[in-house]
């Protein structure tokens, strides 16, 4: 075995230090190394997707089961093509953030992807025919603002729940802009929730406002994910702004 030492030290001497990373990392630091580029080769998103999910079969590790339930996330954003493929890729998103929940349940991203999986599913079914789905994600909303109040991802989904379900199944426009205001006030270049911001403001008939939080969008020279601001939030903030025209 000692003799096998040397052959391995001269093998990753000659590797690029780029190779010799990705031969370090883990399945899902490669996963994310994937996504964080999608907008350059949208088929990253099912390599990462393949990746964890192999990953997988071989070991059940949290940190993989994770990032695997946000890659369905991404997949059912960004490459479904109809409502069944997608409402199938939150499915298994949620059914692998659950099995990250119960495994880790001290962990705040498990909790979030699980919820975030399950309120799209929701969402893309129909509130009034998912409405039993809405305590689940509320405790895991609670779940994720307790384990990490800082959490910006978690006052996203918070705010956007409280937007998006009407007032008598709870829903709640005031708590909504209080909590996409402290996830911008944690994380300033997180420019979903600037887009979301501005969704809730046009609701409300304030038109300057929502015009202003989507030209910083579109002028945000580092957002948190280029990405999302490439391939989502950019578009939807032009969008908005063309909707906002004579407003």
């Amino acid at each position: 075995m000692l003799r096998a030492l040397p052959l391995l030290v001269t093998l990753l001497t000659l590797m690029s230090p780029a190779a010799a990373v990705t031969y370090a990392q883990s399945a899902a630091e490669r996963a994310r190394t994937l996504v964080a580029r999608h907008h350059q080769d949208p088929r990253r998103i099912d390599q990462a997707r393949d990746l964890l999910e192999q990953e997988i079969g071989r070991e059940r590790r949290v940190e993989t089961l994770i990032e695997l339930s946000r890659v369905w996330y991404v997949y059912g954003d960004l490459r479904a093509t109809s409502d069944d493929d997608k409402l199938a890729a939150y499915d298994r998103g949620r059914e692998i953030g659950k099995r990250a929940v119960e495994l880790a349940p001290r962990d705040w991203q498990a909790h979030l992807w699980y919820a975030i999986n399950t309120g799209r599913w929701a969402q893309t079914k129909g509130v009034v025919r998912s409405v039993f789905l809405l305590p689940t994600v509320r405790e895991e909303i609670d779940a994720i603002l307790t384990l990490n109040p800082r959490a910006a991802a978690g006052h996203a989904l918070a705010g956007n729940v409280s937007f998006e379900v009407p007032t008598l199944l709870g829903g709640d426009r005031a708590k909504a802009e209080e909590h996409f205001r402290k996830g911008l006030a944690i994380d300033p270049t997180y420019t979903v929730i600037r887009v979301d911001l501005a969704r809730l403001l046009i609701a409300q008939s304030r038109y300057a406002d929502a015009r202003k939080e989507l030209q910083r969008v579109l002028a945000e020279q580092a957002p948190t994910s280029i990405a999302d601001w490439t391939v989502k939030d950019a578009p939807r903030a032009r969008k908005l702004l063309e909707h906002l025209k004579g407003k």
